[in-house]
């Protein structure tokens, strides 16, 4: 309660990702690409995702635990961005957007740090086309691209 007269934003209903690193590699990463609830509850919520329910990784043991650095990324309302192809889609995308990519029943996400990883164009779409379950031409096919950006708050 002393928590929330504080800081009152925490029950603004904003959507989060959580991401758990051991040693500077990925451990588990969960989220909410829209708000659904308060933000300490979709925090909350999302960190024992990551720690215990990630689908690619085992849950996080207690040993585990005491090496864990947490990032919290809290998303701003994806918007629709309209292009006409690949080339105009590379001049209208910027390395500060997450990225969702959507083409049938197929979608996916990369939030904005994921360009750190993979900041050439090709790359970070091939791999986000093959996150979706989809070949990584899937540009060829003009999937629908959302993009948004994340306040990142992360433990020292």
């Amino acid at each position: 309660e002393e928590l929330i007269k504080e800081y009152p934003f925490l029950l603004e209903e904003r959507a989060t990702f959580v991401t758990l690193k051991i040693d500077g590699n990925l451990r588990g990463c969960i989220g909410s690409i829209l708000p659904r609830m308060p933000l300490i509850d979709d925090v909350i919520y999302n960190a024992k995702q990551a720690a215990f329910n990630d689908p690619r990784f085992n849950p996080l043991t207690p040993e585990e635990f005491e090496k864990i650095k947490i990032e919290v990324s809290i998303l701003t309302i994806p918007q629709k961005l309209e292009y006409e192809d690949k080339e105009d889609l590379k001049r209208k995308i910027t390395k500060k957007d997450g990225v969702i990519l959507s083409l049938g029943d197929k979608q996916a996400t990369f939030l904005p740090s994921v360009w750190e990883e993979l900041p050439i164009f090709e790359l970070f779409f091939a791999h986000l086309c093959m996150k979706a379950g989809m070949s990584g031409d899937c540009l060829d096919y003009h999937p629908l691209i959302y993009t948004y950006q994340a306040e990142i708050i992360e433990e020292d």
